[in-house]
């Protein structure tokens, strides 16, 4: 019942605003208590899920391999908090700047509609159609503000991404004909008899779809267009949230569908990664914009997330999970902060700042704790290198960012602060960020149960 009402209150409500104006407050607030509702019953279906164990719903009542199969275990839920969340602070980011748009609201509910469904089924064709119903929402929001920059940056996110979803889908056809099935559980059994080379081809062309959400290097060239032309709300949904389909993508179908493939691909994966994590944060160093330098820095970050999942194993995928999470909630933050003005809004960003660097007291130090300890697991000096490296550069650039954004007085900043509510969501944000450094036990206890969910099919 909690599986089925996560999506029906997003769906239903959703399609309701999307038909209204949404420019008028009352619209954009009924926004903002959907997405509430919706996080609130998540919620519940978590505790459910983290206290015993998945929750399973066939659709229709028909027997398992013929209706669509709804499973949700801490790995989906945990996604599909986190970007809920994230969804939530975003809709509430507007509704107090005030709308632009008739049809943001509706089209953000139906984001989460489309994210909550894609991390809760464990049928391979629903996915697909979950994954659409989101990045549709996510092409039309991507042009929010109808300026030249938007527009271009929507023109740029909805081409290179349609041809992702191309390819996904393409994978999909091809991991059909081979099994003869689109149940997970089912795809995942059949594939080990499957021709090796045609399963590498499915599961090459599953990594790259996921890897062009990413933003992962080389699949990077059209995000730092698309961040940094698109106003701070929809920048915060599409790194905070919609780039959690490449995340959960990798981890759910490298190691659930595709765990021989994955490690044969392990080395690959940790230089491609590493390749992310240089090359992001080379080139955010050179910016001087703070949009430009958070679109550059996402391609940076989450090539710690490829590496960890490369080296892979307990250590490794618990890495994973955990940068996951909280490189979705620094984004969000940041983004959400450079966008506003006034007291609160230097503290907030310091905070976001720290973590994506890994300093603690914030959040970031625990997933940069994780990724080191993924090194010496490994036994990989070059790896714990790679990572020095990389929070190094994550150190300078965001510390010159700060420096010129709120140390040096900017000429284009005039009028009055933001309204208090946009620089209290930001402050709030922050705080979540510090009290998750501070306290770790609750998102360590969901990365555990995240990791033992993947692992459970393929123990070994």
């Amino acid at each position: 019942m909690l599986l089925s009402t996560a999506l029906l209150v997003p769906w239903v409500t959703g399609a309701v605003l999307v038909a209204l104006d949404g420019r008028r407050r009352v619209v954009a607030w009924l926004a903002v208590a959907s997405l509430a509702a919706t996080l609130a019953v998540l919620g519940v279906l978590a505790a459910d899920v983290f206290t015993g164990a998945a929750r399973e719903v066939v659709t229709g009542g028909w027997p398992v391999g013929v209706g669509i199969v709804l499973r949700a275990d801490a790995l989906g839920v945990a996604f599909a908090l986190l970007s809920v969340l994230v969804l939530l602070a975003a809709a509430v980011h507007e509704a107090v700047g005030g709308v632009r748009s008739r049809t943001l609201p509706g089209l953000v509910v139906l984001l989460g509609a489309g994210l909550t469904g894609l991390f809760v089924t464990a049928d391979v064709f629903s996915f697909y159609v979950f994954f659409e119903l989101a990045m549709t929402a996510s092409y039309a929001l991507s042009a929010y503000g109808g300026k030249r920059r938007q527009l271009r940056s929507a023109l740029v996110f909805t081409a290179v991404n349609l041809l992702g979803s191309f390819i996904f889908l393409l994978s999909v056809a091809g991991a059909y004909r081979v099994t003869g099935a689109l149940a997970m559980e089912q795809v995942a059994a059949r594939m080990l008899a499957v021709d090796p080379n045609a399963a590498v081809l499915i599961a090459a062309g599953f990594f790259i779809a996921f890897s062009v959400k990413l933003g992962l290097f080389p699949f990077h060239f059209w995000l730092p267009t698309v961040y940094a032309g698109a106003r701070p709300a929809v920048a915060a949904v599409l790194s905070g949230a919609v780039a959690n389909i490449g995340a959960y993508g990798l981890l759910r179908f490298g190691v659930d569908l595709f765990p021989e493939q994955l490690r044969l691909a392990g080395v690959a994966l940790v230089v491609l990664g590493a390749a992310s994590i240089v090359y992001g944060g080379v080139l955010a160093v050179s910016r001087g914009d703070a949009a430009e330098m958070l679109a550059y820095s996402a391609i940076g970050q989450v090539g710690y997330v490829l590496v960890a999942l490369g080296v892979g194993g307990p250590v490794g995928l618990m890495a994973a999970v955990l940068y996951s999470v909280i490189n979705s909630l620094n984004k969000a933050l940041l983004f959400l902060a450079a966008g506003v003005r006034g007291a609160l809004v230097a503290g907030a960003f310091a905070v976001g700042a720290l973590s994506v660097a890994g300093v603690p007291p914030a959040a970031g130090f625990i997933g940069k704790l994780e990724l080191f300890r993924t090194g010496i697991v490994a036994g990989s000096a070059a790896l714990v290198v790679l990572l020095l490296v990389g929070s190094a550069l994550s150190l300078v650039y965001m510390f010159q960012v700060y420096q010129r954004r709120f140390w040096r007085p900017d000429p284009q900043a005039t009028g009055a602060p933001s309204p208090l509510p946009q620089r209290l969501l930001a402050a709030a944000l922050a705080l979540l960020v510090l009290v998750t450094g501070l306290w770790p036990e609750p998102l360590l206890l969901i990365g555990s149960h995240a990791v033992e969910a993947l692992l459970a099919a393929h123990p070994e």
